[in-house]
Parts: structure tokens; sequence; C-alpha cells
């Protein structure tokens, strides 16, 4: 074997480690999309991988409402299973990555109305989350030759994520898997290492379309979710790292045939996350998160694992 050859072997299993932590986080979608935490969602990459994984999530908890409405205690047990698919690829020079995730999700909602206690249950297909990424500055589109040469830096991305309304819903039912509208995220994020921390910063606002078919058939609006995440991670070694994860989202008062709901949401969530190596081309991910200070909306506790298989 030449000295070339083992230079191009060399690389192999310290890239899979950013690869693995760059696209897992496809398999973290769950039902509330705005409290999503996501480390090492810019992390650089080799061109033309493809990485393919499921996900579990459980949340529990309850919801802070609009004191007027006649629903009190409400409490929800969520779970969600999520294939999830992604690609890197060069555009015009630069990374950029395409990946999608179909969830299915079933759970059970139990809450006072009028001092009566009711449940529901509901399983079926989620709303599908599609991601455009890539990074304008600090990491080019790179063999994994390149990639292995390359010395890590600032990182500036964007990306766009598109929720589309393919999940069951039905208008006659107040409580829906699926939600019948469009939601939109662009969001830029930053990424700076020191040795072997990494600091994170992302902000984003998602925006959506109107629910023509709400229920009883009305009409339900919702203005912009404007969200910020930031993450501390410590790398151990490659493809073993950990993070702190904090997110704040405030906004989202939704309106129904134009009458004001009282739910502007200003709300926290911390967490953790710790991914794994399994093998040389899988790792394993593990999530906690909760609620840290809700005005309207989820207080869910979410523990997740999510596995990866990776491939050129």
């Amino acid at each position: 074997m030449t000295d070339s050859r083992r230079v191009d072997m060399k690389p192999f299993p310290v890239f899979i480690a950013a690869c693995i932590s760059f696209a897992i986080m496809y398999g973290s979608a769950g039902m509330a999309q705005a409290q999503q935490l996501e480390p090492r969602a810019y992390s650089p990459s080799p061109v033309d991988v493809n990485f393919l994984g499921l996900s579990y999530l459980y949340s529990y908890g309850g919801a802070v409402l609009d004191p007027s409405l006649p629903v009190q205690n409400l409490v929800a047990r969520v779970n969600t299973v999520a294939p999830f698919y992604v690609r890197t690829f060069g555009l015009f020079g630069r990374l950029a990555n395409v990946g999608a995730t179909t969830p299915l999700a079933w759970g059970t909602i139990h809450g006072d109305v009028q001092d009566v206690g009711r449940t529901v249950h509901r399983e079926g297909l989620a709303d599908p989350v599609f991601r455009f990424a890539i990074n304008l500055y600090g990491a080019p589109a790179m063999t994994p030759h390149e990639f292995f040469k390359h010395e890590p830096g600032m990182i500036l991305g964007a990306s766009l994520t598109v929720i589309a309304p393919f999940g069951e819903y039905d208008s006659s039912k107040l409580i829906n898997i699926g939600t019948n509208r469009w939601s939109f995220k662009p969001e830029l994020g930053f990424s700076q290492p020191f040795g072997n921390w990494i600091f994170e910063f992302y902000a984003g606002v998602w925006l959506f379309t109107a629910n023509e078919n709400y229920f009883g058939g009305t009409v339900r609006r919702q203005d912009p979710l404007v969200a910020y995440q930031t993450h501390v991670i410590y790398t151990f070694r490659p493809r073993l790292w950990a993070a702190l994860d904090y997110t704040y989202y405030t906004g989202g008062a939704s309106f129904i045939n134009g009458q004001p709901q009282n739910d502007r949401q200003a709300n926290t969530r911390g967490g953790a996350t710790l991914s794994i190596p399994l093998a040389l081309q899988q790792s394993l991910k593990l999530t906690w998160a909760r609620g840290v200070s809700t005005r309207i909306g989820t207080e869910f506790e979410t523990i997740g694992v999510a596995w990866q298989f990776l491939w050129f």
C-alpha cells in the first residue's frame, strides 16, 4: 500500500463524526417545531454523503392556556417515531444539504372541561418536515480527503425548513396531529469552535399560512413566531460529544375568524444532547429537554433517542 493510499483512508472515521452530528437532528421532528433543540445543525461534512436514520421521542407534560378558555389541567403524553434521510452536496462551491422526515405520532390528551374530565386519543401521520441548508462562510464543499485536511473555524449558515400539511387532520376535532397549513422557517446559524468546545447561536422565524378549515369551519391565522437557540458543545473524542441546549421563542399569537385568542408565546426550553458512536458508520444520539418558563403553550418534558447510518 502506498503512502497516498494511507492518507486517503485515515480521514474516514474522523469525518464520519461530523457527518453524523450534522444530519441526525432531522430525526427530532416533533409536534411543536418551534421548540426543537438542534445542536450542530450547521456542522461541516464532506459532499455526497447519505444519511438514513430513525428517531423516537416521548413527551409528557401540560400546557398553559388562555385563562378565559374552559379547559383546565391539560396533560398530554405523546410518542413520535420519525424516519429521516439527508444528503450533502456542493452548491456554488459551498456545502449544502437537503433532508426530509416523516413523523408518525400517537398519544393521549386529558383535560378538565367545565370540571368534567375528558380524554382523547390520537394517532397517525404527522406533517412531514423538509429542510434545505447551505453554509455561506467557513465550510466549502469538500471531498473526504479535503475535509480531513480542513482546519475547523467559524461557520455562518442559512437554512429553510418547510412543514407540509399532509398529516392526519379532521376539522370536526379540536385536537389533531396535523396542522392543515404550511409552515416556513428561514434561519441563520453561527458556529465558532475553541479547541474541543463549540459555541453556536441560531436565529429564525416561523411563518404560517392560514388554516382555512379550522375547528367548526372557522379560519385560524397565526402571527410569526421568532425562535433563538444557543448550544455549548464539548467533543471528548471524534464522534463522541455532548451539548447543553437552550431556546427562546416569542410571538405566534393566533386569531380565529379575526378574533384574537390571547395566546402570544414567550417561552424558554433547556436540554442536553449526547452523541455516541456505535460502529464506523453508525451513531446513537440521546436527547432530553424540558420547559424552563412558559407564558402560553406546552410545558413538556421530552426524552428521545435517534439511530443513524451513513454511506457514500
